[in-house]
């Protein structure tokens, strides 16, 4: 008796409104990972175009894109790495929790994640602040004396059009996982039933990670 008592006074699991056009909670679970899968795809697609100009003009002006690349501040960067992966432990084990029902372990890993963006646009605003204070900047911008290259213009085109888009991803990463954080915090809405929003959250932010993986070695090291 006293165990089914307190089975009965135990909160219930959260279960997530089923729309009226899916026929079972998986079969709406399963079509917003989809959803999701398909918008990253395209987010790739975009990036894929950014790449493609590095490559064509980093062939064109070998010798440019070379120094260029060299006057990038590499330890800013490489601390920027290690914040942005790190960032994705905690999204992951975001969802780890949520599907657990541990609502305020939710909250304090995606508040974590989000203090960790918040360190990966500080530092990239001081980049920008330097670059603009010596005049490395896009196209006709360009008035750095200390590299006077055809096609050294280009790359730091190519340089804030990649890092400033990536930057937007940053900050609508942020503002989804925060709706999360808000939800587990107010409602306690998580559970083995009902995370898929932070589970899409934390691939949304895994794809700005891995785009930064890739343009951390193009951009700074290569």
């Amino acid at each position: 008796m006293q165990s089914s008592a307190s089975t009965a006074g135990a909160p219930a699991a959260p279960v997530p409104r089923l729309a009226m056009h899916f026929a079972s909670l998986e079969v709406q679970d399963n079509a917003a990972r989809l959803g999701m899968w398909l918008f990253l795809t395209t987010e790739i697609l975009l990036f894929a175009g950014l790449f493609i100009c590095y490559g064509v003009y980093r062939f064109l002006f070998p010798e440019a894109w070379a120094a260029s690349s060299r006057s990038l501040d590499l330890t800013l960067g490489t601390v920027n790495t290690v914040v942005l992966i790190t960032s994705s432990l905690t999204a992951a084990l975001a969802v780890h929790y949520a599907k657990t029902g541990k609502n305020k372990a939710v909250a304090v890993q995606i508040f974590l994640t989000l203090l960790m963006a918040i360190g990966f646009l500080v530092i990239k605003y001081f980049e920008y602040h330097h670059k603009f204070e010596i005049g490395t900047l896009p196209g006709r911008y360009y008035f750095y004396e200390g590299i006077q290259l055809p096609g050294a213009p280009m790359y730091f085109t190519v340089y804030f059009c990649a890092t400033a888009l990536h930057g937007l991803h940053v900050v609508i990463g942020m503002v989804v996982l925060a709706f999360a954080m808000v939800r587990a915090l107010r409602k306690g809405d998580f559970g083995p039933n009902n995370y898929t929003m932070v589970e899409l959250g934390s691939m949304y932010w895994h794809l700005v990670d891995l785009v930064w993986i890739f343009l951390f070695p193009l951009l700074y090291l290569v």
